[in-house]
């Protein structure tokens, strides 16, 4: 069985390269739709150069939220499963083998586990891990989130939504009856840019978040402690930085 692969894409050379060959590796890829908000760098020359490799690589451009992307690539799915994936993740070894271990009849998808690159300690680790599967109960999220297309039949993502598509996408699949299977394996490793490693910036996305999140009180709490792993960060890497004294 081959599935469509989607990915949205706007300026995102960063770790597309690496992010479509661990998709290649460890998918078996019918199409690659990739939903572009007309990107500037590299991007495209990087898509270009998948096409010429495999052949299987649909490229749509548009302008809009990721709400109006999502639904227009699955408006283009064509296979009985597909995959969302993240431009900025890299799937683990044999993703898809150890996704499709959780489908049964009455599943409408998986998801696997997003770990940030930057965590080193085990304990760090372990802790974000359950911290994020508490996100997805209440969320959701399409890092890499194995689909069942008649899962999300009829559904119309609401076009003014930027952030909490993946919200909307789960409800919609629970909704329609399916369950929607959270899981520590698999998982993708996620390479988030450098401007997201800011206090600042993440307080802006708990600013940004606060009128969808208010109803679940869990998300506020983990998005405070997602902030401190982005301090900690900031002090292991500030003081890494400084030179040793004479």
């Amino acid at each position: 069985m081959r599935v469509d692969v989607v990915a949205l894409t706007k300026n995102s050379e960063r770790v597309l390269r690496e992010c479509l060959s661990s998709v290649y590796e460890n998918v078996p890829v019918s199409r690659l739709i990739v939903v572009d908000g007309y990107s500037t760098d590299g991007t495209l020359g990087i898509l270009e150069e998948f096409r010429k490799k495999y052949g299987n690589v649909l490229l749509i451009r548009e302008r809009g939220t990721r709400g109006h992307a999502r639904q227009t690539a699955i408006d283009a799915v064509e296979t009985e499963w597909f995959v969302f994936v993240d431009s900025d993740v890299i799937l683990c070894k044999d993703w898809f083998a150890r996704a499709w271990k959780h489908v049964k009849s009455d599943v409408g998808a998986v998801w696997g586990m997003e770990i940030w690159s930057v965590l080193r300690h085990a304990k760090i680790l372990g802790l974000f891990e359950r911290v994020t599967f508490k996100i997805f109960e209440r969320r959701g999220g399409t890092h890499d989130l194995l689909v069942r297309r008649r899962a999300v039949d009829g559904i119309r993502i609401p076009s003014y939504l930027h952030t909490y598509e993946d919200s909307f996408i789960k409800n919609w699949i629970r909704r329609n009856g399916f369950k929607v299977i959270p899981t520590y394996d698999p998982y993708c490793i996620h390479y988030r840019a450098e401007n997201v490693w800011t206090v600042q910036q993440s307080i802006d996305c708990i600013a940004s978040d606060a009128k969808h999140a208010i109803r679940y009180p869990q998300l506020i709490l983990s998005y405070v402690f997602y902030t401190a792993i982005i301090m900690h960060q900031n002090f292991l890497r500030n003081f890494k930085s400084k030179p040793d004294e004479c």
